[in-house]
């Protein structure tokens, strides 16, 4: 969250907009001198949690109509309202890919130097690994996606026991046999994405189809576009019901991703919003992490495990943008998660 003088600012913005430094200085009911009030708003604008208007004396402060993407929420705070107490937006935001975030900075200029200086140092790490190490180190970075992403989606097995599965073909006992086809069709798909650099590059319906193909194999899951609703559990939010219409949000989002020129927002826009459009049957967040992966892959970056995060504070990020379209809790575990691979596998 913001620390308090930030949110006193924000509070009192969001009551009176449009309005100088020196009007803000004065209206604050907190002791706060005014180059500490010039300093917050020019770290606010930076998050893009406000806009401004004009230039020198005649420079005017607003909430910016991106907000709610970068507004920080304490998740254990939102999620002590249960499903039907929340006010969300219902419905999936037809703005939100063709309008908010084409002229969006998804990372503040402090994040994307850290995450610069993160891939820096695993371009350094790898020159010193062999051929061997290095295919040794993506194995086990492999080994970890599969099972947290097996994980998450409620598959039961251990990670010894993934790794037993995927190295020996060896399957656990008592597991049932649709845990094991999940962790082998996500082994599958990520030594595609390895072996097939250039694949999502440019970013097209058919090749996300694909890897999709690829992870839903053998699970009775129907393949490509869906044709009718799904629910999702945990939340009121409904994703489009329209096959054309998800198709054309797939195609901006496509569209968007490619657009892009840094590789961190590209990542992280096919993570949530390959998520957020639900354009497949079941099998929509194990597509968005892999074709996450890919992107990262291709154009030489570090790959992501996500084996530290908690599957809970996974889907509750999740849920966060379904809901209010906040990206934050799910930028913060981007983040971590891309610092974690970096100083674990490489």
């Amino acid at each position: 969250m913001p620390d308090p003088k930030s949110e006193e600012i924000l509070v009192f913005l969001k009551a009176n907009p449009s309005i100088s430094s020196k009007e803000i200085y004065d209206g604050l009911e907190i002791e706060i001198g005014y180059a500490t009030v010039k300093r917050i708003l020019s770290k606010l604008v930076e998050e893009n949690l406000i806009s401004t208007v004009g230039r020198g004396r005649g420079r005017k402060y607003l909430i910016s109509p991106d907000y709610n993407l970068f507004y920080p929420i304490d998740l254990n705070s939102y999620f002590e309202k249960e499903i039907d107490e929340r006010e969300i937006l219902y419905s999936f935001n037809l703005n939100l890919i063709k309008n908010t975030l084409n002229h969006v900075n998804i990372f503040t200029d402090d994040e994307l130097q850290k995450l610069h200086g993160l891939q820096k140092e695993y371009e350094e790490n790898i020159l010193s690994l062999s051929e061997v190490e290095y295919n040794n180190e993506l194995e086990r970075l492999a080994i970890d996606l599969s099972w947290k992403s097996s994980q998450i989606e409620g598959n039961t097995y251990s990670l010894l026991e993934t790794e037993r599965l995927l190295k020996e073909k060896e399957t656990a006992s008592g597991k049932s046999k649709d845990d094991a086809i999940m962790l082998l069709n996500h082994k599958e798909a990520i030594d595609f994405i390895v072996n097939e650099k250039s694949y999502v590059s440019p970013l097209t319906i058919a090749r996300i189809e694909d890897i999709h193909s690829l992870l839903i194999k053998d699970l009775g899951i129907e393949r490509n576009v869906r044709k009718r609703r799904v629910g999702i559990s945990g939340t009121n939010y409904k994703p489009l019901d329209n096959e054309y219409q998800i198709k054309e949000a797939l195609i901006d989002m496509c569209d968007l991703v490619n657009s892009k020129k840094n590789v961190f927002d590209k990542a992280l826009l096919a993570l949530v919003l390959l998520s957020y459009i639900q354009a497949f049957g079941d099998g929509n967040k194990r597509t968005a992490r892999i074709v996450s992966n890919a992107i990262l892959i291709s154009n030489g970056y570090c790959p992501i495990s996500f084996r530290t995060i908690d599957s809970i504070e996974y889907k509750k990020a999740m849920l966060l943008f379904y809901e209010q379209n906040n990206i934050t809790a799910f930028k913060h575990i981007f983040i971590t998660q891309f610092e974690f691979a970096v100083n674990t596998y490489f």
